[in-house]
């Protein structure tokens, strides 16, 4: 049952009389809370992760495990494989709501607050103190890792202003300028790429994690924060000596291996699922094999050794051509009248800057340029899809096509035509 807003309580005393009772909350974690209402999930059969295709054996196992462990976790991968997409969808295992002490920010147990300013509140205020509720999205901090992040941004800071202000000594735990991090207390916070992190910043994350110290400034600040964190990165970038500091390493519960579709029907499903090809305008028909050539680009990409396989041929590029050939042919349709849109096989060379840019190549492929190799991936994706439905042509059909060109003629279509 969904609870609106005028039954929630919004005083400690209120709080304490209402289903969010001390000894219901005082003592639950998030990945207890995370833990509860997975299993509640997982015993009424609901998809977790609707969306994600081609996870289901491999990585959504692994996942689970990981919560029910009480676990935090990285999702190693290469790019365009859903992981940033599936570690936003756990706050969807978070409860509707949850209190804490209004205008806290670090969202405060008001049972067992953790910092000075709520502890003084509550001191000050009993069961007056104000309430307020967080939703699961206000409990999911995202950051991506970049070389420049500070641990002021991650952890926190000392606030000479706040100090002048309320004239604390400089020393005084009200002066702190909470990071990322604390503001993610009671919730998930995820950090992207996470080898690109300085090391004295995962140093900070390590003891976070563990020992729940932290110090700023030379002053030592003892948050025991209540959070989940999740990871992503790179395979090459995560293995790397030197680029994860080997504590950190030692510190996450499971790391968890992303994978692009295993079979071009996946793949497919994948497209159709996040391409836009549904749009206003002339109506459009994709026929099967059209779909079917242009997803063997990207699997035929994943295995030509001129393609660096270290970077990968994210899952977009499929994504992104199926997009191009839809408007080429849109764009053909609308100067010709033509009702239904039908793309063609040529619509896909008109996709080639989708292609291309996705590509990283090795030194051979650099030699032979990306917009020769593109051309070559359409051209094997053409053939391999049509010998998948040769056995349902009649030999005598294909034998008379052949014969025709053989005897001299020519046929040539125009993109625009």
């Amino acid at each position: 049952m969904k609870t609106t807003h005028w039954e929630l309580p919004h005083t400690l005393g209120a709080l304490r009389r209402s289903k969010f009772s001390e000894e219901r909350i005082a003592a639950r974690t998030v990945k207890d809370e995370m833990r509860s209402n997975l299993i509640c999930s997982l015993q009424r059969k609901e998809a977790l992760f609707p969306g994600i295709v081609g996870y289901d054996d491999t990585v959504v196992p692994q996942v689970i495990n990981a919560i029910l462990s009480r676990h935090n976790f990285i999702l190693l991968g290469l790019r365009g494989q859903a992981k940033t997409r599936l570690i936003r969808m756990l706050a969807t295992l978070l409860d509707e709501a949850v209190p804490y002490v209004a205008g806290c920010e670090i969202h405060d147990n008001p049972y067992q607050p953790i910092c000075r300013n709520c502890r003084n509140l509550i001191e000050e205020m009993g069961e007056e103190t104000p309430i307020a509720f967080l939703s699961p999205e206000d409990r999911y901090v995202e950051k991506l890792a970049t070389p420049d992040v500070t641990i002021a941004d991650m952890i926190g800071d000392i606030d000479p202003i706040k100090a002048a202000r309320r004239g604390h000594n400089i020393s005084d735990e009200l002066t702190v300028h909470y990071g990322l991090l604390p503001r993610a207390n009671r919730g998930i916070f995820a950090i992207n790429e996470l080898p690109d992190l300085a090391g004295k910043i995962q140093v900070g994350l390590f003891n976070i994690m563990q020992e729940g110290d932290v110090q700023i400034k030379g002053y030592p600040v003892r948050l025991p924060l209540d959070v989940l964190l999740v990871f992503t990165a790179n395979p090459e970038d995560y293995t790397a000596r030197g680029k994860i500091v080997t504590p950190l390493k030692d510190r996450i519960g499971a790391e968890i291996r992303t994978h692009y579709p295993p079979a071009v029907e996946l793949g497919m499903a994948i497209t159709a699922q996040e391409a836009w090809v549904e749009r206003s305008g002339p109506s459009v028909r994709v026929p099967e094999f059209v779909r079917e050539v242009i997803e063997r680009v990207a699997f035929e990409a994943r295995a030509d050794r001129r393609i660096d396989k270290r970077s990968g041929v994210s899952q977009r590029l499929p994504i992104s051509m199926i997009e191009n050939v839809v408007s080429n042919a849109e764009r053909r349709g609308v100067a010709h009248r033509e009702r239904p849109v039908v793309p063609r096989i040529s619509d896909c060379y008109a996709a080639l800057p989708a292609v291309t840019g996705k590509l990283e190549l090795e030194y051979e492929g650099e030699l032979q340029g990306s917009e020769t190799i593109a051309r070559e991936l359409i051209r094997r994706a053409s053939n391999r899809t049509f010998l998948e439905r040769a056995d349902d042509v009649a030999p005598d059909t294909v034998e008379s096509i052949v014969a025709w060109f053989d005897s001299g003629q020519a046929l040539k279509v125009g993109g625009d035509e």
